[in-house]
């Protein structure tokens, strides 16, 4: 089997990591797979769909490290719904309804206090001509129902094994709304059949959902694909992210400065059994990853072990990956990315940093270990220097002065780089050189 996935998201907002993540799990099982990977937008919202949210879609998918082998909008396919809403009420499945809200609340809140559960009661069904054309002549216009089997729907997930969905105990869902706009179920379910849809990799919310399409499927003469429901990416509290508010969005986090890689690694692994750690690439990811290892339990994300792996990429980043990034900062080079990168956070933090080199910097040294700091200055080596001179250097130090820890090394990195943290001074000193360093000494 040929594996096509597709990953549909609505662009009424900016994607955040809860759903980033069925993005980059369809995209790693694709990979995996040599399959293929569709971008679909679900845009028949046209009241909320925005063609800024659509194209923010594709820079964060872009700056992921996704690039889907073709791009659809719902928005364009019209004609193939209509066809399919058609076919439906030819077959007595698609059923018209005019009801309004409050009626339909009316009837839930009633079905309830009887003790029964709160789903339609089909009496649409029972709409003779006549009654349909009074009730359109009140002004009132039809939306309109997919007539449900009412039958256990039984299904394998990749993920979390044999499922059944009983229809039976649903209302049957509501596909057109009364302006005539769909739904996304209907569109969802031509588009899989229309593109050969093979794997259909979602969250764990919609599995009662999947009774109903299965049976839209079937009802339009197609077998339904291979459903794989992943468990939900929450915050630190069990809480799921809002893409209106922009909660942890991907356009935040990139504006944050954290690393793409490790952004699309913790949207992908959180809640799984691969450790978290730097990989290579995405593809190195989905040569690992396996739909055994998701948890049927809560997937909590963790802003810290985000910042932690985020460090330890830079920390392992070369300097022909970092150049880039760093565009428009000077200096650099790769002895400078060397020297701070151990102590980066973030690609930014280099630019903090870089007054330890450029100057000037404020120098910290209290007045009584002035004299100290003048010693030190007369023991400084000659010129060349490597990274053995530190070492050398603070030994002579400790032998003429008895100081030795913290009160020998602290004064010396206060004066030569005017803050009490940074990078190794071993490292450190041959970038700055011997007149540098006996200007901050004096």
């Amino acid at each position: 089997m040929s594996v096509i996935v597709r990953y549909a998201p609505s662009p009424t907002g900016r994607l955040h990591l809860g759903n980033a993540r069925p993005a980059i799990l369809n995209w790693l099982f694709a990979k995996s797979k040599g399959g293929q990977y569709i971008l679909r937008l679900d845009d028949t919202d046209t009241a909320r769909s925005t063609e800024e949210f659509a194209q923010g879609i594709e820079t964060d998918l872009e700056w992921l490290g996704i690039t889907p082998d073709a791009k659809f909008r719902q928005s364009d396919r019209f004609a193939l719904y209509d066809a399919a809403r058609d076919r439906l009420i030819a077959d007595g499945r698609l059923y018209p309804c005019y009801e309004t809200a409050d009626e339909l609340d009316r009837k839930r809140k009633r079905a309830r206090a009887l003790g029964k559960p709160p789903i339609y009661d089909r009496a649409a069904l029972n709409l003779t001509a006549e009654d349909k054309a009074k009730l359109e002549a009140e002004g009132r216009k039809p939306h309109w129902r997919f007539k449900l089997d009412g039958r256990p729907v039984h299904f394998v997930d990749l993920i979390k094994g044999e499922q059944t969905v009983n229809t039976a105990s649903m209302s049957d869902p509501v596909l057109i709304r009364e302006d005539g706009s769909y739904l996304y179920t209907l569109p969802s379910v031509v588009d899989d059949i229309e593109m050969g849809v093979t794997h259909v990799i979602r969250g764990e919310d919609h599995v009662s959902n999947t009774g109903t399409q299965i049976e839209i499927f079937e009802a339009l003469g197609s077998s339904a694909p291979i459903f794989a429901h992943h468990n939900l990416l929450t915050d630190s509290e069990g809480q799921g992210f809002s893409k209106r508010l922009g909660s942890l969005s991907l356009s935040q986090l990139r504006e944050d400065g954290f690393e793409p890689l490790a952004v699309a690694t913790m949207a992908a692994i959180t809640g799984t059994s691969l450790p978290v750690e730097p990989y290579d690439s995405l593809e190195a990811i989905a040569g690992k990853l396996d739909f055994s290892m998701i948890s049927h339990g809560a997937a909590r994300f963790d802003t810290a072990e985000l910042a932690s792996l985020n460090a330890r990429i830079i920390h392992a980043m070369d300097f022909e990956t970092a150049a880039p990034k760093l565009a428009g900062i000077e200096p650099l080079n790769a002895e400078l990315w060397a020297v701070f990168r151990p102590n980066l956070s973030k690609i930014s933090d280099f630019s903090e940093f870089l007054p330890i080199v450029t100057g000037p910097i404020e120098n910290g040294v209290a007045e009584e270990d002035r004299d100290f700091i003048n010693t030190a200055r007369e023991l400084l080596p000659e010129e060349p220097w490597s990274e053995e001179t530190w070492g050398q250097w603070t030994g002579a130090i400790k032998e003429k002065t008895g100081r030795k820890g913290k009160a020998l090394f602290l004064p010396l990195r206060l004066a030569l780089t005017g803050r009490a943290d940074g990078p190794e001074l071993k490292s450190l000193l041959p970038v700055l050189g011997r007149k540098v360093s006996v200007d901050r000494l004096s």
